[in-house]
């Protein structure tokens, strides 16, 4: 197996340390600053008899090195600051990105592309386009970090595990996504039965402003140890054909009543990608949501 990690900063460093460090994957750590990815590879490898575990780690400039991945994950772009919206990115990062997926067309054209770039959505729609690969060979990371931040956080209100807490977060990655309070299950009781509508929309908030509090944390630069845990699960997902169900960004075909956009969605990760994309019983409400949430990606879209 083998997985290429496009752009070595934080997310894409600590992607790779988890992807070899649980001996799911050789990786390749690819960035345009000279020197960044070889370092970290370096470094990694280092740990390698410390840690038991024989994967190869390669850092390079060149895009040939990525020849043959199972799957490639672009985490390359300008990081969100202080202040700045997912929306401010858009211009500053879609070039970058077409230059990325036109590299990966060209030296890896049968991968699966998971898309971690701000903002999520819109790029991975672009990906979508720029690379002509079939749907189920693009994804955006984002629901799943989402869900597990509201899984977390209900953890934490409730003072229990968070591996208690099933949760399930959709739409778009940002200030359009949805947690879906009414599906949210723990230890199998229904959250809407533990705590109160007012406390339900509070922990939905956080969860929406969850990213923008980490942000004005750190003072510069954003998250990236939750971000490179979530693409870590979709990898290794995809490399042991698990079927898992998951909230990603992909392509809707009419599901939901939403066409020819990638939106947050349930889908069915295996060795081939998304093998399905998952309907849930939503309601009235939560439909109007979505959609108009995958209304405001395709306009966004059709600008860039």
């Amino acid at each position: 197996m083998k997985v290429s990690v496009i752009g070595a900063g934080n997310v894409g460093g600590t992607l790779a340390q988890r992807i070899v460090e649980a001996d799911v994957s050789d990786v390749v750590l690819l960035d345009v600053m000279a020197g960044i990815p070889q370092g970290k590879a370096y470094d990694l490898c280092d740990a390698r008899s410390i840690l038991g575990h024989d994967r190869n780690i390669l850092g390079t400039q060149d895009y040939k090195d990525i020849a043959g991945s199972d799957v490639v994950v672009v985490t390359a772009g300008l990081a969100r600051q202080p202040g700045m919206t997912r929306e401010d990115l858009l211009k500053k990062n879609v070039s970058i990105i077409k230059e990325v997926v036109a590299n990966i067309k060209k030296h890896a054209p049968e991968t699966i592309l998971i898309m971690v770039t701000n903002p999520l959505d819109v790029l991975t729609n672009v990906a979508l386009k720029e690379s002509g690969f079939p749907s189920r060979r693009v994804m955006g990371m984002g629901g799943v970090l989402d869900s597990s931040r509201f899984a977390n956080l209900v953890a934490e209100e409730l003072k229990v595990a968070p591996s208690t807490v099933e949760a399930m977060v959709i739409a778009a990655h940002g200030q359009g996504m949805l947690p879906l309070a009414r599906l949210c299950r723990v230890n199998g009781k229904p959250l809407t039965e533990l705590v109160s509508q007012e406390r339900c929309e509070a922990l939905t908030k956080l969860t929406v402003d969850r990213g923008a509090q980490i942000v004005s944390c750190l003072g510069k630069g954003s998250a990236y140890y939750a971000p490179a845990a979530a693409a870590f699960s979709m990898v290794k997902a995809i490399l042991n054909d698990e079927k898992t169900v998951v909230p990603a960004c992909a392509l809707c075909n009419g599901e939901y009543g939403i066409k020819g956009v990638c939106i947050g969605v349930p889908v069915r990760l295996g060795r081939q990608g998304i093998e399905k994309v998952v309907e849930l019983q939503l309601s009235k409400e939560e439909l109007a949501e979505l959609k108009s949430a995958a209304e405001s990606v395709k306009k966004a879209v059709t600008e860039v």
